[in-house]
Order: structure tokens, then sequence, then C-alpha cells
């Protein structure tokens, strides 16, 4: 799913545009036991209760797409009769409403996700009239079809701070009473997958909140699809690779990492022009090689990071932008500027001072090498200086009064 399509079905988690038709759910305790199961038509919730299910599920549909949102796909035999697959399209057609299918979906999950602590199973079911487009995007007043999903939330459940609080049956300031709150999504899946705005029922997109560290034996076990690596996972995993390869001297290793990045920051600039926004410039391993050798890279370390690159990455080759650190290319570009700039100003101030007069005890031979002499004299006097022949020799003079002073090579005197 790219990210027009996820907004599209997430545009409909507002009070007037909501049609979730029911919504189920499971308390688990930190030794994997079912605490309470519950299920509902979902508009007929409390007005309070119905916002904060929604910011739930909001969620699941929330930040990077090939980041916190990944787009998983079913093997084949999870497919047929038995497998993940199938057992989701049965628990979609119940519409929730099967309580020994219920059951089997929160063992699924208990048994495959792997969290030290309580959590809070929740799942929605939907049907959304897709209504048809135009090729200028607006909407037509007719149905295209029916698409009809489950969305899954799964959100830890964690004790309240501990604090003072104003105690009304005591009338007093005491110890504030704890309990037991559902937070945000940790993980979660939208099944199917609703790709060029129609249902794909060969794929789900997952959700994750941590991309250093998604729940891929859940994405795996529990779902029956394959992992996939997050942007994330990809720019700290090509990271290790780089540095692994080239030693011990970490400073050189980030010094030559950013130059690498930025060549590849470069690259995505050349190649975006020529490629689908939605795709994304993908790194090939030749390409790889071809940006390495622009840079300080050894040709032994090259080839190492190019056969450990091809070797980790050969079964899903990674955009170029999900290798690069944004921030850290960003400071470094700050850097580049700062110095840049400091850099032109000691060149202007020693071009303004090829161009100024010697100061008072400066040496004319050292500094300027055009004049033989050179004067400083208040504005009035310039028009009394004349030049004059005293013994056959010809000389500057500056008339002075009584009272005038003269500095010369930087000692005042009186004439």
């Amino acid at each position: 799913m790219n990210k027009k399509e996820i907004m599209e079905v997430k545009r409909r988690f507002k009070k007037e545009a909501c049609t979730f038709t029911r919504m189920c759910g499971c308390y688990v305790d930190a030794e994997k036991n079912k605490v309470v199961n519950f299920g509902q038509t979902f508009l007929n919730l409390e007005e309070e209760e119905f916002y904060k299910y929604l910011e739930i599920a909001k969620k699941v549909l929330s930040g990077n797409v090939g980041n916190n949102l990944l787009t998983l796909e079913f093997p084949l035999e999870e497919e047929a009769a038995g497998g993940k697959q199938q057992f989701l399209m049965g628990l979609r057609e119940s519409k929730l409403k099967n309580d020994d299918l219920m059951d089997r979906f929160y063992d699924l999950v208990i048994e495959n996700y792997d969290y030290a602590g309580n959590y809070l199973i929740l799942i929605f079911h939907d049907a959304y009239d897709v209504m048809t487009r135009t090729t200028d995007n607006n909407k037509l007043d007719e149905s295209e079809e029916v698409y009809e999903y489950l969305l899954c939330a799964v959100c830890p459940v964690s004790l309240s701070k501990p604090g003072l609080g104003y105690r009304a049956d005591e009338n007093r300031i005491g110890p504030r009473i704890r309990d037991w709150v559902v937070g945000a999504p940790d993980s979660g899946f939208v099944f199917p997958a609703f790709n060029d705005r129609t249902t794909d029922i060969h794929s789900l997109l997952f959700y994750t909140r941590d991309t250093k560290e998604p729940h891929s034996e859940f994405m795996e076990l529990g779902l029956g699809c394959g992992t996939k690596r997050t942007a994330t996972e990809q720019k700290n995993l090509f990271s290790h690779i780089v540095k692994h390869a080239l030693g011990n001297d970490e400073e050189n290793s980030e010094t030559i990492l950013l130059e690498l990045q930025q060549k590849m920051s470069d690259y995505i600039e050349e190649q975006e022009v020529f490629v689908d926004e939605e795709t994304g410039v993908i790194l090939e391993g030749a390409e790889l090689e071809k940006l390495m050798a622009d840079t300080a890279i050894s040709d032994d370390a090259a080839s190492t990071i190019k056969e450990a690159y091809t070797e980790n990455f050969s079964s899903q080759l990674p955009e170029v932008a999900h290798l690069i650190d944004p921030k850290t290319l960003a400071a470094n570009a700050r850097i580049r500027e700062e110095e840049e700039l400091r850099a032109q100003v000691e060149e202007l101030k020693a071009q303004v001072a090829r161009q100024q007069p010697l100061s008072d005890d400066a040496d004319a031979d050292d500094t300027i090498k055009t004049y033989d002499v050179i004067l400083r004299v208040k504005p009035e006097k310039v028009p009394q200086i004349k030049s004059q022949y005293i013994d056959g020799q010809k000389c500057l003079v500056i008339p002075m009064d009584e009272n005038e002073h003269a500095a010369v090579n930087g000692v005042n005197t009186t004439v």
C-alpha cells in the first residue's frame, strides 16, 4: 500500500465517516493468560470510548511507509487450507461474530507475539464502499467495490505512574491510586491490503512503532508472512557492513561512510526523474560498486562490502534513501557550509589587507612593493601638497603650521 491508499482508508476514521461494524478485544497478562474478552458493535460505544478506540485504530495507519508501515506478502503455502491467510479470510468473513474463531485468533497472537508484559489485543471489522475515481482524482457517485477488511492493534498495558493526588473520600492529599492504562499500539496489521484501491488478499499491511526492533517473529509465525526489514533496520545493517569492512579506525570509517552516503544522496537526485515516486531509487550491487569507486574505500574493502551487501539484501534490495541518514548528511552539509564561509571570510580579510595602506609602524618594503613613499594626511592638507626642486632634487612639500605634528614611521615629531 502506498501513502495515498493508506490515507484514503485512514481519513474515514472519524465520527461522521466511520463505518466499523464490530470491535473485539482480549486483555492478556504478563503470564500470557487471557484476563478478559469482549466484543460489541462499534457504533454503539459511549462517545468517550468511541474516540479512544478510534485513536488506537488511526495509529495502526500512522508513520512512514517502508519504515513503520510494511506491505507483507503471503507465501503460497499460507494461502492453502490450514494456512494463516486462509484463517484470516475466515475471520473476516465471520465479521468477528464467531467466538471460536476469535479465541483461535487470540491464541495465535499470544503464542507468537514476544512481549514481556501486559497487553491488549484489539481487532476491528470494517466494510468500505469504495467510490469510483476519475483520472483527475474526482469521486463519482457510484461504488466500485466494497473493501472489507480487519484492522488489528496490539497495545501495551502498563501501570500509571505513582504520584500524589486529591483523595476525595478522605478529603486529603495522598498517594494516587494506580491503575492499568492502555498505551498506543506497539504493532498491528490491516488485512487484506488495499493495493491499487482494491482488495488484495495476497498481502497485508503491517505496522510497527519500534522501527529498530519490530516484532519480526509475529510477521513470520503469527501472520505467516516472510519478515521484512524496516528502513531503519536496512540503514543500520548497511552502516555495520561498511564499518566492519573498513576496520577498527572508527573516526576514519565514519568519515568514509558519510562520504559514501553523500554520493548515494547525489545518485538519488540524478535518478529520481527516471523512476516512479512510489517505487523509489533501488540500489543494485553494481551501482554500489560504482559509487564506492569514487570514495576513499580501498578495492579490498569495496569487494567485502559488495559481497556482504549482496548476501544480506539479495531477497529485498533496498531503496537508496533507506540507507542514508538524512540528519547526519544535513549536519555535515551545515559544517561544510560553515567551513566554506570561514574560508571566504579569511580570503576577504586578506584581500582587504592587500588593498589597505600601511599602518604607522609598517615596513613599506615588506608589505607594499609598488610605492617608495606613502603619505597619510588629513583631507584639508591634500590641496596644500606640491612638488618642488630643492638643491636639484625633486621633493614633496607639505606646508606645516607651528602647532602641527607629524608622525614619521610611527614616531611623532614636530617640524
